[in-house]
């Protein structure tokens, strides 16, 4: 018997009469009056089956059918009753009448519901996630984010981009996070790295003189789970292009990202071409160098404002080289007692001692700290900060940092709390401007900040005389709705400015030689100016399809410890293993 002629999703009225074979799993089994009915489903659909008593050999088969049973079945398409159709499903109007039955499987009990309106715990949906992914919603997502990447690379092919593999066994390298290490058996001691991104295959491949590169790259990283990050591996649209300034490289690729939201999305482009922030104006109006511009809610700086008021929560705050800074919250006055308390724990578990505020509300001004600034100085403030009846002015005064932080998180939960999130926009735009250095004060060492392979500005002349905290690079990252989906720079091309570079950063020559000599060697060799990104595939996705959680649009992703629930990894390896690779433990207790 073949298995079918024919998908659960595609039959209509026009099928009626037909002899048809469909296949699927049993989503449904229902005795009504002796008549036996089954929704059968497939990922295309539900199509209704019947089992009539007069066919006695099928019927006693489909009494002892149960959900998830895998069955092929024979027979002719004939119209629903009337006032029995559903309306719900494409084949709603139309049910096979069963004439041949073939078990192919049986299931048994699932241990959870194939059903998109049921709840279930995520470490089940992912020990079981076989049977998750048969759930309509999520082989929707699987295909969508299919869709997308064939879209995504028809466009790059059109633009002349040339799809390369690059390798999966490589080098270890200080790419910002830890490498996953594979032992080498032929070469005992030795480890190779899985690539946390192709970053230096792909600027060797413009060396090549192959000016348009693109792939859609596997990279494994070891690092914490997020909502919008998965532990250990995710895929990015790797791209890289020859002889175009950062400016050419927005102009060519920003009409990917305003194509991809008008085929796959109802949602609107707040903005062509897409806003250019520098990162150092996007932590002073945002708090955040992924800024959420579907909402206004800017911070201001009053630092200079308040600098010498009577407040020694602000005055200390200035004199400890700290920053006053304020965000006004549109019709926050409302916020009852309740609503403030949690304000107050939210803006404290970012790292605020505090949260203080002062309120426009029933024609008065409440706050607690009219009595420490005096009226005039509070008049002063509001008309800064523009505010008006209705309206909450929220502070943080704190190092630069934190400041950021607290109001940066609070203006996000604030444009949740006040509805002001429009959902119909994608608001795409670019950070520019980062800096190439940062001093982290755990190690009490200046370190890269961004990529390590990025360009300077002013080149080798601003990396000799300028501080290195002062000094901007050639760094962008592209940023949708509060998602950073893809850093990306001009790239350090010159073997001079690189050990320059990488001097600053606390790496010798040496150093840089046995890590990155490779590169240095191809550079001398003639290395065309060039520049590129990679933006993720699973955030790209998660924000198309409107999905919270990245677990949702990926196949078989690892629980928050980055452990794969249904397939039991990591795993311990039997000894013979581990004395072909001259590995031997020594298991730290914990």
């Amino acid at each position: 018997m073949k298995y079918r002629t024919h998908t659960c999703g595609e039959l209509t009225e026009k099928n009626v009469d037909n002899q048809v074979i469909l296949a699927g799993w049993c989503h449904t089994r229902r005795d009504h009056g002796g008549v036996i009915f089954v929704d059968l489903r497939d990922r295309y659909g539900i199509t209704q089956i019947v089992f009539e008593p007069s066919n006695k050999k099928i019927f006693k088969i489909a009494e002892h059918l149960r959900r998830e049973d895998v069955i092929s079945v024979n027979g002719n398409i004939r119209k629903r009753p009337k006032g029995l159709e559903n309306s719900k499903l494409k084949t709603g109007k139309i049910e096979l009448e069963v004439s041949e039955v073939e078990v192919l499987n049986k299931a048994e009990t699932p241990p959870l519901e194939i059903d998109d309106r049921i709840e279930t715990n995520e470490e089940i949906r992912l020990k079981y996630r076989f049977l998750d992914l048969r759930k309509p919603r999520m082989q929707e997502n699987l295909i969508f984010r299919a869709n997308v990447i064939q879209f995504i690379r028809g466009w790059m092919v059109e633009k002349d981009f040339i799809e390369i593999e690059t390798p999966l066994l490589t080098i270890s390298s200080p790419e910002g996070a830890r490498d996953f290490l594979v032992p080498s058996r032929i070469h005992p001691g030795k480890f190779y790295a899985l690539p946390q991104a192709p970053q230096q295959y792909k600027q060797l491949l413009m060396v090549a003189g192959l000016d348009k590169y693109f792939q859609i790259a596997p990279c494994m990283r070891d690092e914490d789970a997020r909502a919008d990050r998965s532990p250990g591996e995710f895929y990015q649209v790797d791209t890289e292009v020859s002889f175009m300034t950062q400016d050419e490289f927005f102009e060519l690729i920003e009409p990917l990202f305003i194509e991809l939201t008008k085929k796959f999305t109802k949602k609107k482009v707040m903005q062509i071409p897409f806003p250019r922030i520098k990162y150092k104006d996007a932590m002073l109006k945002y708090g955040s160098d992924k800024p959420d511009l579907r909402f206004g809610l800017e911070i201001n700086d009053l630092s200079n404002l308040l600098k010498d008021c009577d407040f020694n929560v602000f005055k200390n705050t200035i004199k400890n080289k700290g920053v006053i800074r304020a965000i006004c919250a549109t019709g926050a006055a409302k916020f009852t007692r309740k609503d403030l308390d949690q304000l107050t724990g939210f803006a404290v578990s970012h790292g605020a001692a505090g949260l203080a505020y002062i309120a426009l509300k029933d024609k008065e001004i409440k706050s607690p700290l009219t009595k420490f600034l005096g009226e005039a100085l509070i008049k002063k403030i509001i008309k800064e900060m523009s505010a008006k009846e209705g309206d909450i002015i929220f502070f943080a005064a704190d190092n630069e940092k934190t400041a950021c932080n607290v109001l940066g998180n609070l203006r996000l939960e604030l444009g949740k709390r006040l509805d002001l999130i429009d959902e119909n926009i994608l608001a795409w735009l670019w950070i520019i401007d980062f800096p190439m250095y940062e001093f982290n004060e755990d190690t009490n060492k200046v370190e890269f900040s961004h990529n390590p392979f990025s360009m300077p500005q002013g080149g080798m002349k601003t990396l000799e005389t300028k501080d290195p905290l002062d000094i901007l690079a050639h760094q962008y990252d592209i940023v949708c709705d509060g998602v950073e989906l893809s850093s990306g720079a001009v790239r350090n091309c010159f073997p001079e400015v690189m050990y320059k570079a990488f001097e600053i950063a606390g790496y010798s020559k040496k150093d840089v030689d046995a890590k990155f000599g490779h590169m240095i060697n191809a550079f001398k060799y003639g290395a065309p100016p060039h520049c590129g990104f990679a933006p993720g595939v699973e955030r790209l996705v998660m924000l198309l399809k409107g999905e919270p959680n990245i677990r949702e649009i990926t196949a078989f992703p690892k629980n928050k410890a980055a452990e794969d629930a249904m397939m039991g990894a990591p795993s311990e390896v039997d000894d013979n293993q581990l004395k072909e690779l001259n590995i031997k433990l020594d298991l730290v207790k914990k």
